[in-house]
């Protein structure tokens, strides 16, 4: 079992969340393996960070699906932060980096949003609500918020009671 929970099935995309595109599955499963980072949480992460979207832009400067800031992207060996693969592939591997430094995934997250610096000085999930959001709305994906599959969609019984 890898960081994060990763566990084995096969080609990995038969345990990622419902919400995953099915064009992006494969990338994400390959990466999971490479790096031993469990699939689901880079799923949550690209979720959260980009919505998939190759080409996104934060008004901060991150790019890409990962959105990586132009820093992190070349410390990272990623010359295209639009090339979805590699993104996806150099988010694993910072991961990797991260969970083995802290720890413990929420703090993993809390350095890849705000960098490791101020999760190092307090060894916590620094008091930044943007840093605390993204940490909780990650591990709310992770615990199943947002799976249609995980909901019972598709299957839904509905019962009201008065």
């Amino acid at each position: 079992m890898g960081f994060g929970g990763a566990g084995g099935d096969g080609d990995g995309t038969r345990t990622l969340q419902s919400f995953v595109p099915p064009r992006f599955a494969p990338a994400i499963a390959k990466a999971a393996r490479r790096w031993s980072v469990a699939g689901t949480l880079l799923a949550a992460q690209l979720y959260k960070e980009s919505g998939f979207n190759p080409f996104a832009r934060s008004p901060a400067g991150a790019e890409g699906i990962a959105q990586f800031m132009p820093g992190t992207a070349r410390a990272m060996g990623l010359a295209d932060p639009f090339d979805a693969e590699r993104a996806i592939d150099a988010q694993a591997h910072l991961m990797r980096d991260l969970l083995r430094q802290f720890g413990a995934v929420p703090l993993a997250l809390a350095a890849y949003n705000a960098g490791p610096a101020p999760v190092s000085r307090c060894g916590c999930v620094p008091p930044f609500p943007e840093t605390q959001a993204y940490v909780a709305d990650i591990l709310g994906l992770l615990n199943g918020a947002g799976d249609a599959l995980a909901a019972g969609v598709g299957g839904l019984d509905i019962r009201l009671v008065a």
